[in-house]
């Protein structure tokens, strides 16, 4: 169930930080419905969300042809969010400034023609390509997952580096959404493709559920020593979010009570700092991760518990934060609507 709504009464801590949502979805699903509607309500309700970059969520895709090109319907369908508010129509902000479209990177070099024609279709905001490739031993986070349990293996696909080599050639970008241990995979990854930008979604997950309290202390130090060894890889930069998540094993999502930022703060602390250490500001951007991180709280409180968390950094270090880095990473032309620099 969506907590979305709650928080909403918090006031909003630094309201003058623009800020560019490096992670949100769209789609109309079974269980959700979370379209341009439903997210202009969240980033309308107090903080100063000046773009955002849309990802992938195996949403709109076509029904019809070959299956390779079938995700080009979900880039057509973000691209038209995004020129719905270019147009002024909905304030000044750029929604879907960026998108990031799925691509099955099995497939090799077939994969070639679905990025041109992705490119050809959003030429101004198609920026790169995701493959959720979150494969753990446990069954336990699957019930969580809105696209169902990700294939196994895929980073060991002997087709797989194939395809991720033509991201390279187009100057494209990958989002790696995968669990913590994954990380050696994408480490891997990053030392064969240095030319290629890697964007690590919700730091990677380390997954938490059912686990006593020796084992989740365990489970950060793991995660803590994995992220600062990947962060020693200039071609790897990190999402921070996505802590709103049940697979986290925090419980916020169980309980039946609104949730205010300060105690989001208290939990997540420990990673968003740890994250942040590791790469530094300049390759850290901020995300919602909504509408999936609305399962644990608000828009509202959850942004507030990210920028509390950073409260002691300078403003230029929160500017690179929550919309420099962004907009670097994913070439947004923002002028006019953040600071310059």
């Amino acid at each position: 169930m969506s907590k979305r709504f709650e928080g909403r009464e918090e006031p909003i801590l630094e309201p003058d930080i623009a800020i560019i949502d490096a992670h949100h979805h769209l789609f109309d699903k079974p269980s959700l419905r979370y379209l341009l509607d439903e997210y202009l309500e969240d980033v309308r309700a107090g903080h100063r969300i000046v773009g955002s970059v849309y990802v992938e969520a195996a949403a709109f895709h076509r029904r019809t042809g070959p299956e390779v090109l079938r995700p080009l319907g979900e880039v057509e369908f973000a691209n038209g969010v995004g020129a719905m508010s270019d147009s002024g129509t909905y304030g000044e902000m750029r929604l879907c400034a960026a998108i990031v479209g799925y691509v099955d990177l099995r497939l090799g070099e077939d994969v070639a023609d679905l990025l041109d024609r992705s490119i050809a279709a959003a030429a101004d905001r198609f920026r790169g390509v995701r493959q959720i490739v979150m494969d753990h031993p446990s069954d336990a986070p699957y019930r969580f997952f809105f696209t169902g349990r990700p294939p196994a293996g895929i980073y060991h696909h002997p087709r797989f580096r194939d395809g991720f080599r033509q991201l390279a050639l187009r100057a494209l970008t990958y989002d790696a959404t995968g669990f913590h241990i994954q990380l050696p995979d994408i480490c891997a990854l990053a030392d064969a493709f240095p030319d290629t930008t890697i964007i690590l979604n919700h730091m990677t997950v380390a997954m938490g559920l059912d686990l006593s309290v020796d084992e989740r202390i365990a489970l950060f130090n793991d995660w803590r020593d994995k992220i600062r060894d990947a962060a020693r890889r200039p071609n790897l930069m990190c999402k921070i979010g996505g802590l709103g998540m049940p697979i986290w094993g925090f419980g916020f999502e169980s309980r039946s009570d609104a949730i205010g930022y300060k105690e989001f703060a208290d939990r997540w602390r420990p990673f968003v700092e740890t994250a942040i250490e590791a790469f530094g500001v300049e390759r850290c951007m901020m995300e919602s991760n909504f509408p999936p991180d609305g399962r644990s709280g608000g828009y509202v409180p959850v942004w507030n518990a990210l920028k509390h968390i950073v409260s002691g950094c300078s403003r230029d270090e929160k500017n690179q934060l929550f919309h420099r880095t962004a907009a670097r990473a994913y070439d947004i032309e923002m002028e006019g609507l953040i600071p310059a620099g």
